[in-house]
């Protein structure tokens, strides 16, 4: 798999904003003072009506958002994903998911990609509290592409979504070949020695690893989990069933994540050898993209080492 380009989640993430706008009349967006980082400014110009900014309100914008489900719209609420869980967490369980509201909470900059905000803005502990909610369902999409589906999806699925996405530029590789559906994995390559389940902008380098061990003669199961709730349980089974060991890949902390969810898996129905790629218990700090999934352990090399890992363990 090839990447053709490089693209922003969140641009996915607008650019599907403004074609829902226009394929749906209850759609309404809003934001926490971030319009640009969201690229909902086309949503905004073609349809001013439908947008409320609330200012550096986010515990007033969930409160709107779970009135405006109410009246049987479909509220948009945006900002950053440290602000779209951590400060305003309270207000998602009382109002939204206690009575399973019909808000899509979609969250740019996550996780440690963020880069130059600094720890304060790189949350990566996002997925392990929003998928504690009952009946939340949460996803993190790879690239562009497979972001706006996401958009799109979410949209037609009645009830709380977290919609997870991200500020840099990133490899784009999916295409409309590659169907999003709520649920659903997507199997990139076949392998039989290891399956690697990843998810968001660690995906790509699940992808890298892959064909650098390829030329190793590791045969690897790269498998995008981009709904980590609920899990596609089926395709994770079947897959470690032919392998017999799995390596996990998420920018987050690795408690909570897409890796705890897989193992509890494993360990009900299938026990396996299983390594996690992902944050280990430890707050970023301001630095490039690329310097931070190094140092922090999330970059490509750390995938194939994990893979020799799991693979020594069977």
């Amino acid at each position: 798999m090839e990447s053709y380009g490089k693209k922003a989640t969140r641009n996915g993430y607008g650019d599907a904003m403004l074609e829902l706008g226009r394929q749906n009349p209850n759609v309404v967006a809003l934001c926490a003072d971030l319009v640009g980082s969201l690229k909902i400014q086309g949503f905004i110009d073609e349809f001013p009506e439908r947008f409320i900014q609330v200012g550096v309100a986010e515990a007033n914008m969930m409160g709107i958002a779970a009135g405006l489900a109410t009246a049987g719209k479909i509220p948009f609420t945006g900002t950053f994903a440290n602000f779209s869980t951590g400060r305003v967490y309270d207000q998602i369980r009382q109002s939204i998911a206690y009575s399973h509201k019909n808000v899509k909470i979609c969250a740019s900059h996550a996780g440690i990609s963020l880069g130059e905000d600094g720890a304060t803005h790189q949350i990566m502990e996002d997925i392990a509290m929003m998928k504690a909610l009952p009946g939340m369902v949460v996803i993190n999409p790879c690239d562009y592409e497979q972001t706006k589906q996401a958009t799109f999806a979410i949209a037609e699925h009645h009830g709380p979504v977290y919609l997870r996405f991200g500020r840099p530029g990133w490899p784009m590789f999916i295409t409309g070949e590659h169907k999003f559906e709520i649920g659903k994995a997507l199997q990139l390559s076949e392998g039989s020695d290891v399956s690697i389940f990843a998810t968001g902008h660690l995906v790509w380098k699940a992808i890298e690893a892959a064909k650098q061990l390829e030329t190793q003669g590791v045969s690897c199961e790269v498998i995008n989990i981009h709904t980590i709730k609920p899990l596609d349980e089926e395709a994770i089974l079947d897959s470690v069933s032919k392998t017999q060991c799995v390596v996990t890949a998420e920018e987050h902390q690795i408690l909570g994540g897409l890796g705890g969810s897989i193992a509890q898996l494993l360990a009900r129905k299938m026990p396996t050898p299983i390594e996690f790629v992902g944050m280990n218990d430890k707050f970023g700090e301001s630095g490039t993209t690329a310097d931070l999934l190094e140092k922090y352990g999330m970059d490509t090399p750390n995938v194939i080492e994990a893979v020799k890992t799991a693979i020594s363990r069977k």
